[in-house]
């Protein structure tokens, strides 16, 4: 039976993916990642699949398995946002993932890719999956710097898989991101305040033209991001850069209010101000224009901020729970 990849297959997205993929009827996975992290253990080891490959292993067995292979999910990143060592992008995040496109383009497997909205930096071109502004980008670090660049470099390529799509992610949130971190969704962060405090602390705002708390990005629930996923593996057939938002900004006050009432917890919100070190570089608004992914024939409804926090916190958080 021919095999589905996902790289990244122990972290957050790629887990809830594998996911996805079991429930509906896939179980001949192939998992990729550094599975030596006892943190990612409950991501993946539940979840039915044929093998598990170490990602520094990954190219040698391909070269076993041509023709073996039927769809390839690279969702496999570093994603370190505080990281600053451009090197290990390089290697990681645009080697890496140059590699992967070059088996596909050459072995014509179809590659869905993970991209970022950190790409599109403050927005200063807006947030638009044009092709035609990517090489116009400004990304605020070295990780965006890396997704963007990848993005160029596979703009530029004569050879390419039979279909390919790079996945935008804009502030993805939900079950399975227990071993992230500072890096896991402000959902996750503001839980556990309100867990361990009973309030939860949001930046003030430093800017006129936006009151304490209405700073706003466009939060994703992870479940319809593998919805979308699944949906460009069956039936996608227009190549490119999509983005994958819900096409609605929210605030970071309607979050914690959410989250508040999903506890059953009174809201208690501290306003604190954004550190200076980073005050320049904040994004107060992200939203992703969706009409690229509604085109090519995706119309599912997303969930709601207030719907994915509830199910969020109510069906995974208070009880530690995996997908």
């Amino acid at each position: 039976m021919p095999k589905i990849i996902i790289t990244g297959a122990a972290g957050f997205i790629g887990s809830f993916l594998a996911g996805k993929l079991n429930n509906k009827g896939y179980a001949d996975l192939v998992l990729v990642d550094d599975f030596k992290r006892k943190a990612k253990e409950g991501n993946f080891v539940h979840k039915a699949f044929s093998e598990l490959v170490d990602r520094e292993q990954f190219f040698q067995w391909l070269e076993k398995k041509a023709g073996e292979i039927e769809y390839i999910f690279h969702i496999g990143a570093r994603t370190d946002t505080a990281e600053f060592d451009r090197s290990v992008f390089q290697k990681l995040n645009v080697d890496y993932s140059k590699s992967v496109w070059q088996y596909c383009a050459d072995h014509q497997i179809p590659l869905i890719y993970a991209s970022s909205a950190a790409t599109y930096g403050l927005g200063e071109m807006g947030y638009e999956d044009d092709h035609d502004i990517v090489g116009l980008l400004k990304p605020l670090n070295p990780y965006g710097e890396s997704k963007n660049e990848f993005d160029q470099w596979v703009l530029g390529q004569k050879s390419a898989p039979p279909f390919w799509a790079g996945m935008k992610f804009f502030n993805v949130y939900g079950p399975n991101e227990y071993h992230k971190n500072r890096m896991a969704s402000v959902i996750f962060h503001a839980f556990n305040q309100i867990k361990e405090t009973g309030s939860v602390k949001l930046f003030r705002s430093h800017r006129a033209d936006f009151r304490d708390g209405e700073q706003s990005r466009d939060f994703v629930y992870v479940k319809d991001v593998v919805n979308v996923l699944f949906f460009l593996m069956k039936r996608g057939e227009t190549n490119g850069l999509y983005n994958l938002g819900t096409g609605k900004a929210r605030s970071f006050l309607d979050l914690a209010r959410a989250t508040f009432r999903a506890m059953d917890v009174p809201e208690n919100i501290v306003f604190i101000d954004t550190p200076e070190d980073i005050r320049e570089k904040y994004q107060y608004f992200t939203e992703a224009p969706m009409g690229k992914l509604i085109s090519a024939g995706y119309d599912n409804e997303f969930y709601s901020l207030e719907e994915g926090v509830e199910e969020y916190v109510r069906e995974f958080l208070v009880n530690e729970r995996y997908f």
